[in-house]
């Protein structure tokens, strides 16, 4: 089973996959429990706008990716203040604005295999630039959450609470929002602009059904995050499958597996109390 690792193509698949396996859930655990799954949405369809962008102008598609990405975020927290009774309004223009963007340079790409590359992932065919920026970026992310665990940990479950207690809660949700946009638009590569939101929110919600804490569940994640990467990324190359779909549709199996896991053991435990009492 470990033949495919000598394939220079597929080392730097598995490691740009554990990168991204590793830095999605820690940014997602954020994500699923503030309710913010729309905005992984909104900027991987921004996203999606920069990949094209870079296509037409020639420039590397994930730089593009990453740039309109970041300026999506910044707009996202403009719109915001614009609209300070209705947040929800800043997730759906810039949505709307990058799905727009998308459709209209999508017309001057010329190469649409490149493109479809983007949509649906091809981590098979990541550049040494891209797996360089990958590296820099994941590390990046990472470090911040590391930095900003605590304050990250208040502003998700509490903000009032955590502006009294001193933490600049605006500046922390501003960094989040970055760290959002570079984590989505570096994964464009990996699972594709239009599931990469799946791969912030699968990892998570399975690891919820089993944790116990914040911490169990931001670790669990990405243990799971990373079985669900390179599971995908061997049974893809010997079924001839596209990565990024087998890596999404891997979750959502282990998911139902684990809820269904769950359900079969609470009525087990309600049985045995049933007899017992009985």
């Amino acid at each position: 089973m470990l033949d495919i690792l000598q394939y220079e193509f597929m080392q730097k698949a598995f490691a740009v996959g554990l990168l991204i396996a590793a830095i999605t859930p820690c940014i997602g655990v954020v994500v699923v429990l503030k309710r913010l799954s729309m905005m992984g949405d909104a900027l991987s369809h921004t996203s999606l706008a920069g990949v094209t962008a870079g296509l037409v102008s020639g420039l590397n598609p994930i730089l593009g990716a990453v740039v309109f990405a970041v300026a999506s975020a910044l707009g996202i927290e403009q719109v915001r203040k614009a609209f300070p009774r209705y947040s929800e309004i800043a997730i759906a223009v810039i949505m709307s604005t990058g799905i727009g963007l998308a459709g209209v340079l999508s017309g001057f790409v010329k190469n649409s295999a490149s493109l479809n590359s983007f949509l649906f992932g091809s981590i098979v065919a990541i550049t040494d630039f891209e797996l360089f920026m990958v590296i820099v970026l994941s590390i990046v992310v990472i470090l911040s959450v590391i930095v900003l665990y605590k304050e990250l940990f208040y502003c998700t479950f509490d903000e009032e609470s955590a502006r009294l207690a001193g933490v600049p809660v605006k500046a922390v949700n501003f960094i989040f929002t970055l760290l959002t946009a570079i984590t989505i638009s570096i994964s464009v590569r990996t699972v594709g602009t239009l599931i990469i939101s799946s791969l912030l929110v699968l990892p998570v919600a399975s690891a919820m059904q089993l944790a116990k804490s914040y911490k169990q569940t931001v670790i669990l994640s990405v243990l799971l995050s990373v079985f669900f990467t390179f599971s995908g990324l061997y049974i893809s190359y010997y079924a001839n499958l596209k990565p990024g779909g087998t890596i999404v549709l891997i979750g959502v199996i282990a998911l139902i597996s684990i809820l269904a896991f769950k359900k079969i053991s609470s009525r087990l435990r309600m049985k045995k109390t049933y007899i017992k009492s009985a």
